[in-house]
């Protein structure tokens, strides 16, 4: 397989381990010393989180997204990435969409007479870019650096803001 599948496969796996919430999916792919910066905007970012070490960020991944709901999932899919390679140090832009995906719940009495296929909703929740640098790190692709630039403003409850 290419450098650049490789490099492209490491956010696959970033982005599956994100939607099953799996902690130890995800420190697998980042250097135990990685940095995972989090930036609102894209005119003028503003970085609004920070989490540091491959163990810290498995765990914010494992117990500090959102659960999801009975009946519910998400996809975060990735797009038209750019990569490039030089030599033992690759970066990758692509971006990226967040989909929520509720299944309805049947009715008792059964689905309508005028209702095929899927049953629920899916609903965009989030978009931006996921700017990454990675290093080869005894023959595997592992991220050194993951930049998230959200399009969407984030509200806190708990922070307030």
């Amino acid at each position: 397989m290419s450098d650049q599948r490789q490099v492209q496969e490491v956010l696959a796996r970033y982005v599956r381990a994100a939607d099953r919430r799996d902690g130890a999916a995800m420190s697998s792919l980042f250097i135990a010393e990685a940095r995972v910066e989090i930036h609102e905007g894209q005119q003028a970012p503003r970085q609004i989180g920070l989490i540091q070490g491959s163990g810290a960020i498995g765990a914010a991944v494992a117990g500090m997204m959102k659960p999801h709901p009975a009946g519910g999932w998400s996809h975060h899919t990735t797009h038209d990435p750019i990569i490039d390679i030089d030599g033992d140090v690759a970066t990758i832009d692509a971006q990226f969409i967040v989909y929520d995906t509720i299944g309805a719940t049947k009715p008792a009495a059964g689905w309508p007479g005028s209702a095929f296929g899927a049953q629920g909703r899916v609903v965009p929740i989030e978009a931006g870019y996921y700017r990454s640098r990675l290093v080869r790190e005894d023959g595997q692709w592992k991220i050194d650096l993951h930049r998230i630039y959200l399009d969407l403003p984030m509200a806190f409850p708990d922070a307030g803001t």
